[in-house]
């Protein structure tokens, strides 16, 4: 199943990307009426996480949501194999210019990436700019996890850590002098999280940004990835980094995280990625919430 899967992806991947688009956003309002689990996990999330709006307007958004999943399952096939000359056309980048200069400093850092639906082209068009970092999670459907690995590795010689090698592979990395592109977002269970308010509510957070930043010495720099309606591309912004960061203060650090985050979010909310159960991990005593 999974072979044909990517045979359609590489068929659709011809298209103009405004006829993808439409094709992508047909398959996830597809996706939105056949997978429940999935469907009933976003609607919780939006459910908990903007509680001022009406069932009625977390439906449509989640509609929206599923959407945009749908595009970017099917517009991987761009990151897997469009000619660079597609990618750069395809996929504007906010902000190049504030990266080199810290390369040019020698200045290790970190892009603090967010999972919205864009980050498999938008990373793949960087890694056109150079040498970086990355950590994935192995899939357990190889031909999959073939390709994954290979949208994320196939311009210059990028550096594909799994999840599982570490911290001391990470920050060697860095201090070769390749950003990281670093996606801390994720409920990753109780290990190495502290529980801090995601849309006030308690999350399960990874305190590797602040950890990281202060081992390397390296500068966090926001890196968002947007999609653009209608087909018109991607864009990824690349802001300016953050002042005064990492301070002394883990949890404040992790909070603050936090607190960008859902700032970005309310910018585009149905471009994150709500199929993934956040609030899984529960402070000891809380009841499950999916």
């Amino acid at each position: 199943m999974s072979r044909l899967v990517i045979a359609l992806i590489w068929l659709l991947h011809w298209l103009p990307l405004t006829l993808q688009a439409r094709i992508g956003s047909g398959f996830g309002l597809l996706l939105y009426g056949v997978v429940a689990p999935r469907r009933k996990v976003a609607l919780t999330n939006l459910r908990l996480c903007f509680p001022e709006l009406s069932e009625g307007e977390r439906r449509a958004l989640a509609r929206r949501n599923f959407a945009y999943i749908g595009r970017s399952m099917l517009e991987r096939g761009l990151a897997w194999w469009a000619s660079p000359a597609r990618l750069r056309r395809l996929v504007r980048i906010d902000g190049l210019e504030r990266l080199n200069a810290l390369r040019a400093e020698g200045r290790p850092v970190i892009l603090l990436t967010p999972h919205f639906l864009g980050i498999d082209v938008a990373g793949t068009r960087l890694s056109m700019e150079g040498e970086f970092i990355t950590v994935y999670s192995p899939q357990k459907d190889k031909v999959f996890d073939y390709w994954l690995k290979h949208g994320r590795s196939r311009f210059n010689d990028q550096v594909v850590l799994s999840r599982h090698e570490g911290v001391r592979a990470t920050v060697k990395a860095m201090k070769s002098g390749r950003p990281f592109y670093y996606l801390p977002d994720l409920d990753y269970g109780r290990k190495e999280s502290i529980f801090v308010p995601f849309f006030g509510v308690p999350a399960a957070t990874i305190t590797g940004l602040p950890r990281l930043a202060r081992l390397a010495g390296a500068a966090v720099m926001p890196c968002v990835s947007r999609i653009l309606p209608g087909g018109a591309g991607y864009v990824l912004e690349l802001g300016a980094p953050w002042a005064d960061y990492p301070s002394a203060d883990v949890e404040a650090d992790t909070v603050r995280m936090n607190t960008w985050l859902e700032g970005v979010v309310r910018s585009m909310p149905e471009q994150y990625y709500w199929v993934h159960r956040r609030f899984k991990t529960r402070p000891e005593g809380e009841a499950r919430i999916y």
